[in-house]
């Protein structure tokens, strides 16, 4: 329950609370309080700090900040976010490396709303969300053509959408990495510039495993899409 005093002036609610509760609820009341923040203004917020977090692992991989090129690979299986980037006329290095606190679901693709299936697939960053109920969050392009082209094929109208990596510690088929650890990836994006930064969903780790030889396909077109997503995964540097 909150508490506070609070004091209007030139039409602007300003106030001090005291909240219990989870985060991601705290900026919910705040936004609604103050208004729509904007990706510059959390940029602003966050990015002293989050650049600093971030520089040593940049200096460490010889990546100029910001980088030229950006790109996430998230790996279900091993529940492991990494970060790679280049300069203009470099290689990808491997710069940062998170652990995914939640995320529903099992090995497989996304099918439709509500199973509940963090997507496995070739996506882009697709929008930056200021104002995420749970503390920031990157917008994942779930459904890309080859899922719609899948569920075209199989009879299935309704693919779900709305797929995010976030801050908290929840999930329900997105990616929740903790609000200090968004606040990083969503600078990082801002300063790189996020519009066509890849981001490859996969299962497992190629370059050290395979599938599970004992998982059943979830449908007839998966080997399709993993012929997709290893040569990608190869491609990266451990």
């Amino acid at each position: 329950m909150p508490y506070g005093r609070y004091a209007i002036g030139a039409g602007v609610l300003i106030g001090t609370l005291v909240l219990v509760a989870r985060p991601g609820l705290v900026h919910t009341v705040k936004v609604r309080l103050l208004g729509r923040s904007t990706v510059s203004a959390r940029v602003a917020e966050f990015g002293r700090d989050a650049r600093g977090r971030m520089a040593g692992h940049f200096a460490a991989a010889e990546v100029d900040y910001p980088p030229d090129r950006l790109l996430l690979a998230a790996f279900k299986s091993e529940r492991e976010l990494q970060v790679y980037a280049a300069n203009t006329s470099g290689s990808w290095r491997r710069t940062l490396t998170y652990p995914i606190l939640a995320a529903s679901g099992a090995l497989g693709p996304k099918l439709r709303e509500g199973d509940r299936q963090v997507p496995e697939g070739i996506y882009e960053i697709e929008s930056l969300n200021p104002n995420s109920r749970f503390h920031l969050s990157l917008r994942v392009s779930y459904p890309n053509a080859f899922d719609r082209q899948q569920g075209g094929r199989d009879g299935r109208q309704d693919l779900g959408g709305d797929i995010m990596i976030h801050g908290d510690q929840v999930s329900i088929g997105c990616l929740a990495m903790g609000d200090e650890v968004v606040e990083e990836l969503f600078v990082l994006a801002a300063d790189a510039g996020w519009r066509g930064v890849p981001v490859i969903i996969s299962p497992v780790d190629f370059r050290q495993s395979e599938m599970p030889s004992d998982l059943a396909a979830p449908v007839p077109w998966v080997d399709e899409l993993y012929e997709q997503i290893r040569p990608q995964v190869l491609s990266l540097p451990l």
